[in-house]
Formats: structure tokens, sequence, C-alpha cells
């Protein structure tokens, strides 16, 4: 009997034919570690499986791979279902996922760690960025679904405390696939017309499916991105989303994000109450101090009888030009003294005074005065001066004394 001789191509396909064929392969479930992770241009997954003692190829199309909730990491743990079958080219059989979670938690649990990781790292958590409340909003946009019961609660309370802002609504799904891109358009569109001072941002609550709109990145974006302070009210307190992180400020619930963003009307009317009294209070101490003020001055004397006034103050004057006269002449009295002084002491230093007790000051033509007979040569013409009068000589002899 001769034996059938088959290519590889034809055994490859046998195999997995058979595989496809095979229920207990068409639907599986394997638990294990993720290595060898690579997502290439085209969306497709490719990883290892591992365990301790073994591994398993894998792959996850794009299609699939669209709908996770999480992004793949080497080490990460999870539960991979899918089919088991033979990649014909490389004769090799690998696991075809279609779905995948994490192992011990939920893929939404998840995905959520792993967005608030990498959004805290690029800063949109940061208290520094987040803006202050307008104390007193004029007009406030609320984005959220029309059908909702949270947009009533929130109106109601709205009108009860601060009827005097004016609320836009920009209707959004808050739910769903499209949910995310229409949450962070309304954002966008609220920014670029300036349409409100304030906006709040959010649902009613509901499970984390629910509520999964408000852990989309593209929001977070558009939350972070609003020029216009942003609050965030989604679900219950419980209740937290990624919004409720990027937000301006985060509100417990709808009607809680309606209670922080305007003042109580009637806590206002209180305040202004309290300050009218405390102005009219300070009103009546100005006046009573002003009236008082005013008796002091109508028993002074210059409004009482202003001719004695005037007299007194005459009396002063006249006291005060006496007293300067004085101190003047005490002044001229006292530097006349001292010139007296000082022109004696220059007189009695004089050479007129010298000369008038015998003596004589010789002079060359020159002006120089002679104070040695060694600056005098013979037949040298001096002028002596006395005490009436000048003489003219001429050197004849000299002679030094001893």
């Amino acid at each position: 009997m001769a034996q059938t001789v088959l290519s590889i191509t034809q055994l490859n396909e046998y195999i997995r034919s058979r595989m496809e064929e095979d229920p207990a392969l068409s639907q599986v479930a394997v638990r294990g570690e993720i290595s060898n992770y690579k997502l290439y241009p085209s969306g497709h997954h490719y990883f290892t499986l591992k365990d301790e003692n073994s591994a398993l190829k894998c792959v996850m199309f794009k299609g699939n791979a669209l709908r996770l909730r999480f992004r793949p990491e080497n080490g990460m743990k999870v539960i991979a279902m899918g089919k088991v079958s033979v990649f014909p080219r490389d004769g090799a059989y690998q696991l075809y996922c279609t779905a995948m979670a994490m192992d011990g938690v939920g893929d939404l649990y998840a995905a959520f760690e792993q967005l608030k990781k990498k959004l805290a790292a690029q800063g949109l958590f940061d208290p520094a960025h987040k803006k202050p409340l307008p104390k007193y909003p004029g007009t406030i946009g609320i984005i959220t679904s029309s059908a909702g019961a949270a947009i009533h609660d929130m109106l109601r309370i709205l009108r009860k405390r601060y009827p005097m802002t004016r609320v836009r609504l920009l209707p959004v799904r808050v739910q769903g696939t499209e949910a995310p891109g229409e949450i962070a358009a309304a954002i966008g569109y609220a920014n670029h017309f300036k349409l409100a001072d304030l906006l709040i941002v959010g649902r009613g609550g509901g499970s984390i499916e629910d509520l999964w709109a408000f852990n989309d990145e593209q929001v977070a974006y558009a939350i972070y991105h609003s020029e216009i302070p942003v609050i965030s009210a989604v679900g219950h307190e419980p209740d937290v989303t990624i919004s409720d992180y990027v937000a301006d400020l985060r509100a417990a619930t709808p009607s809680n994000a309606s209670e922080l963003a305007v003042p109580d009307q009637d806590a206002l009317r209180q305040s202004l109450d309290a300050m009218s009294a405390a102005m009219a209070s300070a009103l009546n101490r100005q006046m009573k101090a002003a009236r008082q003020h005013l008796n002091v001055l109508s028993q002074s004397p210059a409004l009482r009888s202003p001719m004695g006034y005037i007299e007194q103050r005459g009396k002063g004057l006249e006291l005060l030009k006496n007293r300067l006269i004085a101190a003047q002449n005490q002044q001229l009295t006292q530097k006349n003294s001292r010139y007296i002084a000082a022109v004696s002491k220059l007189d009695a230093m004089s050479p007129l005074k010298v000369l008038s007790r015998g003596y004589a000051m010789a002079q060359r033509e020159n002006g120089e005065i002679l104070r040695s007979v060694r600056q005098a040569e013979i037949g040298e013409r001096l002028e002596l001066s006395l005490s009436d009068g000048k003489l003219r000589a001429t050197v004849m002899d000299k002679e030094e004394g001893k």
C-alpha cells in the first residue's frame, strides 16, 4: 500500500482544520503572564502568555483590540479568551485572542488605574493648574443629559439658591461609545463661544460602565484645556472618575455641584443685612462725634466773641514783637562789643603804632621790606616810612650789628 506524501502546506492546513473542528479549542480561556508584548502599526497585538513551565504565542487583531479597556503590558497577569489554531506559514499553533481581562481585577478598574497614572504623570491633576470658581457667576453652563434626573435637580437647586444666575444646558449623551466625544466637544464649544462663567460637567449615579464616559482620556484633556472653570459632578459621593481629578472642583453629586456653584441668596441677604446694620452703626458714631466736635467749636472764644478773640491775639502778637525787638537789640549789642574788641586788637598790631614810637620801615624800590643790613647794597636807593610820611635815601655805608 502506497503512503500518501503531503506538502508542508497541506499538512499545516490539515492540522489547522482538525484543531478548528475541535470544540474544546474553538473557545478557550487561558491564564498567564504577558511577555514579548508588541503593538504593530497595523493595530494588531502580538505577545506571549507564559506560566511557570510553558509558553503560548498569542495574537489579537485590531478589531478585537479596540474593545480593550486597558493597555496590555509585559508582566501583566491576564485571562485571554479565544480559539487555538495553526498559522500555516510558520507551522506554529497560537491563541487568537478575541477578549482579554486582568486576572484578579476587572478590566475597567485596570484601565482606570492606567489612565489615572498616565495623566498624573503628565500633570493634569496638579493643583497649580486648577482655576478658582467665580464667586457670583452670571451664567452657568451644564453639560449633561437633558433626559436625566440630574439636570432637574440642578435647576431646582440653582433657582432656589441663586435665581439671578442664567443657566445654559448643553445636552450630551453621558454613556455609550459616543458619549466621550460629545462631552469633550461641548466643553470646547462652550469655551470657543464663551457661553458661561462656570461649567458643570456630570451625570447621575450608575454602574462603573454607566459612568465610564467620564473616565475617558478625551474628556480629561477637554476639561484640562478649558479656560472656563469646571466642576465635575459624576454619580454619587463614593464614585470617583478621572474627570473628578482633572476638574477645578469635584462635587459629590450633581446636586452638590449646584450648591458649590452659587451662593445661597438667604445667606447673602443675612450678610447684607448685617453689613447694613454695621454701616448704620458706624454712621451714627461718626455723626455723634461730629456733633460733639461742633459743640466744642461753638463754645470757643473765636466764635462767641470774634472781636475779643482778635484783641487777645493782637496782644499776643504785640508781646511777641517786643520780645523779638529785645532779642535783636541784645544780639546787636553783643556783636558790637565783639567788633570793638577785634578793632582794638587789630589797632594794637598795626605797623603805624610802631612807627609812631619813633621807628621807621625801610623798603627797596621794588617794595621789598628790609629786615637785615645784608639786604641793602652801597649806593642803593631806599624808601623810609615814618609815622608822618616817607623819606628817600641812598645807602652810603652799612655796618652789621654785633
